[in-house]
C-alpha cells in the first residue's frame, strides 16, 4: 500500500477521490461544458505517490490541486496534490465516450506533498511554479463547488475511509510536464504557507 505522509505519521489512503472542471478558466482551457453536478472520478491507491517520476512515451500534464486528506468524518489535513494526466489519451476516450482510467489512474499519477492540519477552509489557496516560472494558482473562492459540498456529495455514494484523499480540481494553466522541470508547490492560508513541496522531474 501507498503511504502520505501527516504530520510525520505515514497514512495508507485507500483511494484518491478527484473533482474535475471545478474551475471555470480550467474549462474553458480545454474547451468542456461546465457541469451541472460535481464531476467525480477515482484513482486507486497505485497511483499514489510522493515524487514526480514518469517515463512514458505519452505527453503527460500536469494538474495542481488542493487535495484534502479524510479522518474521522471531516476533511481533517491540507496538501498539495499533481493529478497526472495523459491528455491525448484522455482525449482519445472522451471522444468515444469511454472511461478515463487509462489517462488518469496509471502508476504515480496522484503525486502529494505532505499534509497538514488547517483553520479556515476558505482561507485555503495554492500557488504552482515550474522552473522559477508562475504557472498555477486558485483557491476556494474560484471553486465552482467547495469542498464542503464535494465531501457531501461523495459520501451520498461512496464510503469515505480515514486517510482517503480528495483533490478539488484545477485552475487554468495546465501543460506538459518534461524530463528535468523543476515543480514548487505551496498551500496558503491567505497569506501564511503552510505547505511548500519540489520536485525535480526524473
Amino acid at each position: 500500500m501507498k503511504t502520505i505522509t501527516l504530520d510525520k505519521k505515514q497514512i495508507h489512503p485507500s483511494k484518491v477521490v478527484c473533482i474535475g472542471r471545478n474551475y471555470v478558466d480550467h474549462i474553458k482551457e480545454l474547451n468542456n461544458e461546465i457541469p451541472t453536478e460535481p464531476v467525480i472520478f477515482l484513482k486507486p491507491n497505485s497511483s499514489i505517490s510522493e515524487d514526480l517520476k514518469f517515463n512514458d512515451k505519452d505527453a503527460v500534464h500536469y494538474e495542481s490541486e488542493i487535495s484534502f486528506m479524510v479522518q474521522s468524518g471531516k476533511l481533517a489535513a491540507v496538501g498539495f496534490g499533481l493529478d497526472l494526466t495523459k491528455r491525448d489519451i484522455q482525449s482519445q476516450l472522451k471522444a468515444k465516450g469511454l472511461p478515463w482510467e487509462r489517462a488518469k489512474a496509471f502508476d504515480g499519477s496522484a503525486v502529494f506533498s505532505e499534509f497538514v492540519s488547517f483553520e479556515k477552509i476558505e482561507d485555503l489557496r495554492l500557488e504552482l511554479f515550474i522552473n522559477g516560472e508562475f504557472k498555477q494558482s486558485g483557491g476556494y473562492d474560484l471553486m465552482l463547488y467547495k469542498p464542503e459540498a464535494v465531501y457531501k456529495e461523495i459520501c451520498t455514494f461512496m464510503t469515505l475511509e480515514d486517510g482517503d484523499i480528495i483533490m478539488t480540481g484545477t485552475p487554468n494553466g495546465v501543460g506538459k510536464i518534461n524530463i528535468g522541470d523543476e515543480f514548487i508547490g505551496r498551500i496558503y492560508a491567505n497569506e501564511t504557507l503552510l505547505v511548500e513541496r519540489s520536485w525535480a522531474v526524473e
